[in-house]
C-alpha cells in the first residue's frame, strides 16, 4: 500500500523504460500494483514484451454482497494476467488460511489468471526448526488438490517472514535449501518434470546487492521484491541480475 497515483505513474514509466532498454534474456518483470491503479498502469505499459501488471489479491467469491472485494473475473475482464495470493501480510493481518487460499487459487485459475502463490514461515517456526514442515503443509493444503496441468500454471513464492523488514537476512544457502525442499515436495506428488517446470520466486528482502547471489542458486527462479521495487533504478538492477 504505497505511492499516490502520480507517483505510481512516474515509477511505472521509469521501470518500463529501463526494463525495455537494459534487461536482457528470458526475464519477465511484473508490477503488482494496488487494485485502484491496475488499469492505468496497464495502459502505461502498453504492448511491452517484458513488463506486465498483476494484482495483489483477489476474492475467492465469484460475485455478490462482498463490499470492497475484487473478483478474479473482474481482473480478467480488464486483462490482468497475474495475481498474488497468500502474501505473508495477507496471512498475518487478514487471517488468510490455507483452505481459503485453495479457493482463491481455484478462482484465479478458473478465470485464466496466473496465481503467484506465497508460502513461508515466521521467526518462531524457523527457530524451532519447523520451517520445512510448515511450508510443505502450506503448499499441500492450498495446491495439492490441483491436477498437474493446473499446477503448472501457478508460480510459487517463498517468503521467509522473519527476513522481511526485520534487519535479519536469509543467506543464499538458506533460500536455496527451502526452494529445493519445495521443489522436491512438488515432485513427490506430481513428478520431477512438473516440479522442474514451476517457477519458485524468493521473497525475503531481495535488493540490488544480494540479487545476483540469490538468483545464481539453482532452485531460485526469480524474486518477489518488496521495498526495493519502489525505487525504479534498484528494481531494474535486480531484474538485470539475471
Amino acid at each position: 500500500m504505497n505511492k499516490t497515483f502520480e507517483e505510481a505513474n512516474i515509477l511505472t514509466s521509469e521501470v518500463k523504460a529501463m526494463a525495455e532498454d537494459e534487461v536482457k534474456g528470458n526475464v519477465t518483470v511484473i508490477l503488482c500494483t494496488p487494485s485502484l491503479y491496475l488499469l492505468p498502469i496497464k495502459n502505461i505499459l502498453g504492448n511491452t514484451t517484458r513488463t506486465f501488471v498483476g494484482a495483489q489479491n483477489c476474492s475467492e467469491h465469484e460475485s455478490g454482497a462482498y463490499t470492497g472485494e475484487i473478483s478474479a473475473g473482474m481482473l480478467k475482464s480488464i486483462d490482468i494476467p497475474y495475481v498474488i495470493l497468500g502474501h505473508s501480510e495477507r496471512r498475518q493481518y487478514f487471517g488468510e488460511t490455507s483452505a481459503l487460499l485453495a479457493k482463491k487459487v481455484d478462482a484465479a485459475l478458473k478465470h485464466g489468471l496466473i496465481p503467484i502463490f506465497c508460502c513461508g514461515e515466521p521467526l518462531e517456526v524457523r527457530e524451532s526448526n519447523g520451517h520445512e514442515s510448515l511450508v510443505k503443509k502450506q503448499v499441500e493444503e492450498s495446491l495439492f488438490h490441483l491436477d498437474a496441468a493446473s499446477l503448472q500454471k501457478v508460480v510459487i513464492a517463498y517468503e521467509p517472514v522473519w527476513a522481511i523488514g526485520t534487519g535479519r537476512t536469509a543467506t543464499s544457502q538458506q533460500a536455496q535449501d527451502m526452494h529445493a525442499v519445495i521443489r522436491k515436495y512438488l515432485a513427490t506428488k506430481y513428478g520431477q518434470g512438473v516440479a522442474d517446470s514451476i517457477s519458485i520466486l524468493y521473497g525475503g528482502s531481495v535488493n540490488a546487492g544480494n540479487a545476483k547471489e540469490l538468483f545464481a542458486c539453482p532452485d531460485v527462479d526469480g524474486g518477489l521484491v518488496g521495498g526495493a521495487s519502489l525505487k525504479s533504478r534498484e528494481f531494474t538492477e535486480i531484474a538485470k541480475s539475471f
